[in-house]
C-alpha cells in the first residue's frame, strides 16, 4: 500500500507547484477569478527573493512566484500559521512585485496584474461561512469601477467543504488534494485519481519517492512548524491570561477601562515570552528588534 506525505510541506508542495509548469496553471486556473479570456496558458518561474519579513513564521510560509507570457505575475503562498500581520504582509509583497516591472524606460499603462494566491492551513475569519476572499481596489459606491493591478486571494483551507463548490469542479479537487491527501491517507478518492493533473500531483507526494535525505528535510520542516505553532498557542495563552487578570482589576473602576488594561497587560506579557524565546532560538537583538518595535535596551533587559 502506497504511502502520502502531506502536500502543504515545503518540500512537497514545491515539487509539485514549483517544478511543474502545468500543474501551478492549473492551479491557478482552478483558485483565481479569471473569466475564459484570463485564463493563463503559459509561465515562467520567478525566483523567491522577496523573504518573509517576520523571522519569527519563517518556516511556516512556502511560496512559488511566476509570471505569463502577457505580463501578469502571481504569487502562490501556503501559510501554515496565521497572524493578523500576514494580510500585510502579502500586500506589501504584490505591490512589490507590481512596483518592480517599472522601468525607467517604461510607462505606467504597461504595468500588469499582479495575484496573491494565498493558501491557509488555519482559520482567521471565524465569523464568517465563507472560505474563499477575494480582494481588489473596487468604488466604493460603484463596485463595477475596478482599478486593476493587485489581487489577493485568500483560502482558509480548513472551512473547505466540497460540496459547497460543486459547480466548480477543478477548485473543488484542487482543494481536496490539498485537505485530504496526508500520512494517514489509507487510500485515495477515485474521483481525485481520474483527473490527470491531480493524479500526477499524487504520485508526487508518494513516499517512495523521497530521498532520505529528503524525507529527513521534510521531517525538519514539520518540526519548525511545531515550535512556530508553541509561540503562537504561548502568546495567545499570555495575551487571555493578562486580559484577564485587566478585567478583574477593571472592574472596580469600569468595564472599559479593564478591558483596555488587559489588552495591554496581555500584548505586554505575549511580547516578553515571545522575545525570550526569540532570544533562546538564537535570533539576533536586531532582529528582535525590528519584528516587534521595542529597543535594543529593552531587550537585552528581558
Amino acid at each position: 500500500m502506497a504511502k502520502y506525505l502531506d502536500p502543504k510541506a515545503d518540500l512537497t508542495f514545491k515539487k509539485i507547484f514549483g517544478e511543474h509548469p502545468d500543474l501551478v496553471i492549473s492551479l491557478l486556473n482552478a483558485l483565481l477569478p479569471l473569466d475564459e479570456k484570463g485564463k493563463i496558458t503559459d509561465i515562467e518561474y520567478l525566483p523567491t527573493d522577496l523573504p518573509p519579513e517576520q523571522p519569527l513564521f519563517k518556516n511556516s510560509i512556502v511560496d512559488v512566484r511566476c509570471k505569463a507570457s502577457d505580463g501578469r505575475q502571481f504569487i502562490v503562498e501556503m501559510q501554515m500559521e496565521w497572524t493578523t500581520a500576514f494580510k500585510q504582509r502579502v500586500l506589501f509583497n504584490a505591490s512589490k512585485a507590481y512596483v518592480r516591472q517599472l522601468k525607467r524606460a517604461k510607462r505606467y499603462q504597461l504595468l500588469r496584474p499582479v495575484y496573491a494566491l494565498s493558501l491557509v492551513n488555519a482559520v482567521f475569519e471565524p465569523d464568517m461561512e465563507e472560505f474563499y476572499h477575494y480582494y481588489k481596489m473596487v468604488h466604493e459606491e460603484h463596485t463595477e469601477k475596478v482599478i486593476d493591478g493587485l489581487n489577493l486571494v485568500f483560502v482558509e483551507l480548513p472551512k473547505f467543504r466540497p460540496q459547497t463548490v460543486s459547480e466548480k469542479k477543478m477548485m473543488v479537487l484542487w482543494l481536496r488534494f490539498l485537505t485530504e491527501i496526508d500520512e494517514n491517507t489509507k487510500q485515495v478518492p477515485a474521483e481525485l485519481l481520474e483527473d490527470p493533473d491531480v493524479s500526477r500531483a499524487i504520485n508526487m507526494v508518494e513516499e517512495s519517492a523521497y530521498t532520505e535525505t529528503e524525507m529527513a528535510a521534510y521531517d525538519k520542516f514539520w518540526d519548525a512548524i511545531r515550535v512556530e505553532q508553541a509561540f503562537v498557542d504561548e502568546a495567545e495563552i499570555r495575551y487571555e491570561k493578562g486580559l484577564e487578570k485587566g478585567l478583574e482589576k477593571g472592574r472596580e473602576k469600569g468595564r472599559e477601562e479593564g478591558i483596555e488594561i488587559g489588552k495591554e497587560k496581555g500584548k505586554e506579557q505575549a511580547n516578553m515570552a515571545i522575545v525570550r524565546r526569540m532570544k533562546e532560538r538564537g535570533f539576533s537583538v536586531e532582529e528582535i528588534a525590528d519584528m516587534t518595535g521595542l529597543t535594543p535596551e529593552e531587550i537585552e533587559c528581558l
